[in-house]
């Protein structure tokens, strides 16, 4: 099978989540001790996970860290504060288990994968899964990034990926990325899909002076302008504009979402994969939580584009997964509550009188 049919027959895979099950959990809060609405978002969480899993109160048990690297050709033109090394270096650090995300996994139990999806070394290791087609992409100031081929390869490979974690039994996936440059990419792919300048989608990412800046934005500009993406064809955004882990993670999300299972994005370019996969398959993005809100500012029109709204606002600009971490965490709370509170009826306890909420 071709790597267009792998991503056609995933996407038309994605069920709508189910609303009986959503209904089921609604009633579930309703019955739970507790004034109606008083838990906020951690309500609408259970509720939500109950349509992607398909039953009124689901636990996912076994949650994975899905980290994808790669490097971008458009890092030599001085848009980042660190150097290209960084990349590599990090991957090894995530693979001592010594990164804030491997941290932050091991608070919340979760596994962190790691993904070679373009990184300018090779890695002799097997906590490596290896996607790689080449060592980063081609800076897209002077043209595409990667070709057409490579960008729908990259996006089969993260389906294939999604879906033999599944087979694992896996059940919630979390994202996070690394690749000095990235956010470059990111910013460029928002402001095409989501429809913003680039000015507007550009941020300081790695904590850049003004003269990165400026050179980051003329950076983002060229490329648009070079190219040309087609806001209408996602893949050829991708292409185009993107990164390679940026694509991988794109197919990560519709390998998970074609299982029925959850994905939680982290930051802007974990989001700017989400633009792509849910532009190939809108459905997708039902499957999605945003964990956070990054410092960079495009980061909230990506969001606000599909329709999602983060549950963490820490100023965080990381990446890794780090935020989609601390989601993981919260998620798991929000589910744990109706499977273990008592009900007004088991408890004994009053419910509200005339149909109005008790105050708090």
């Amino acid at each position: 099978m071709d790597c267009r049919a792998v991503i056609d027959d995933a996407i038309a895979s994605i069920r709508t989540p189910d609303a009986s099950a959503r209904e089921e959990a609604l009633a579930l809060q309703a019955r739970l001790t507790k004034p109606a609405g008083a838990l906020g978002r951690l309500e609408e969480l259970a509720v939500w996970a109950a349509g992607v899993a398909r039953e009124a109160s689901p636990l996912f048990e076994k949650p994975v860290i899905v980290v994808a690297a790669a490097d971008h050709g458009v890092a030599a033109e001085g848009v980042s504060a660190y150097p290209q090394d960084v990349t590599w270096q990090m991957v090894a650090n995530f693979l001592r288990g010594g990164a804030a995300v491997n941290v932050l996994a091991r608070q919340c139990g979760a596994e962190v994968r790691v993904v070679d999806a373009g990184v300018a070394r090779d890695f002799d290791d097997s906590g490596v899964h290896n996607a790689k087609l080449r060592r980063g992409t081609d800076s897209m100031t002077r043209g595409a990034a990667m070709s057409r081929a490579e960008a729908e390869t990259l996006v089969a490979r993260g389906i294939a990926y999604a879906q033999a974690l599944r087979g694992e039994g896996y059940d919630a996936f979390a994202l996070g990325d690394m690749g000095i440059g990235n956010t470059t990419a990111a910013a460029a792919v928002t402001s095409v899909l989501a429809g913003v300048p680039p000015r507007v989608a550009t941020g300081r990412g790695t904590g850049i002076d003004d003269a990165a800046f400026a050179r980051k934005l003329a950076a983002i500009e060229m490329a648009i302008d070079v190219n040309r993406p087609d806001p209408s064809d996602a893949i050829d955004v991708l292409a185009k504009v993107g990164g390679f882990e940026i694509a991988f993670l794109a197919g990560v999300m519709v390998g998970a979402a074609s299982t029925g299972a959850p994905v939680v994005l982290d930051g802007y370019p974990t989001t700017a994969s989400a633009l792509v996969a849910a532009a190939r398959g809108a459905v997708a993005s039902e499957y999605m939580l945003a964990s956070h809100m990054s410092a960079e500012p495009g980061h909230r029109f990506a969001l606000a584009h599909l329709g999602l709204r983060p549950l963490l606002d820490l100023e965080m600009r990381l990446g890794e997964g780090s935020g989609a971490t601390l989601a993981l965490s919260l998620l798991a709370a929000a589910l744990r509550l109706p499977r273990e509170m008592a009900t007004f009826d088991s408890a004994g306890v009053s419910r509200s009188i005339s149909g109005t909420r008790p105050e708090a």
